[in-house]
């Protein structure tokens, strides 16, 4: 029986720097790069007012209600804000993380509904499942943005 121990505690050691390694080996899926993400929308804005539905999006850019190059997403693409519950908003990058990871094209998704679908290579991402693919060649979900909602005002940021 004193033979079991040590051999157990290797054991247990073996495996808890097995997941150790596979969590930090893990992929990653935010393939799109950084750039900076920092605004606000006011749901009393007319511009913004798909937003105060649960189940719809809108589409935000650098020229949007002057929010500007903050609010613009990678290469100039925009983001989607979808609202998902009756506090929660899902704000998603419109470039296509497929076609980057391809061969560095940077294309926006078109957005109808709860899905957005990339013109290019096909693939269709679920907004309300954080831009998950659901079908076509990507394997890689929507950049997410953070957001935070305080009753009026959604913030969207990546800091």
């Amino acid at each position: 029986m004193s033979g079991l121990r040590p051999k157990l505690r290797i054991f247990l050691l073996i495996c808890i720097l097995s997941l150790f390694h596979i969590s930090c080996n893990k992929e990653h899926n935010d393939v799109i790069p950084d750039v900076l993400v920092d605004f606000y929308i006011d749901l009393n804005d007319p511009e913004f007012f798909d937003l105060n539905a649960v189940g719809n999006h809108i589409l935000v850019n650098s020229s949007t209600n002057n929010l500007g190059y903050k609010a613009s997403g990678y290469d100039n693409n925009g983001i989607i804000i979808y609202r998902s519950q009756v506090d929660e908003f899902i704000a998603l990058d419109r470039t296509c993380p497929h076609d980057y990871v391809l061969d560095g094209t940077s294309i926006a998704v078109n957005v109808d509904g709860i899905f957005a679908e990339c013109p290019l290579c096909k693939s269709t991402y679920a907004l309300p499942s954080y831009g998950t693919p659901t079908s076509g060649p990507s394997k890689y979900p929507l950049k997410m943005y953070r957001t935070s909602f305080n009753g009026q005002f959604v913030h969207v940021t990546n800091y």
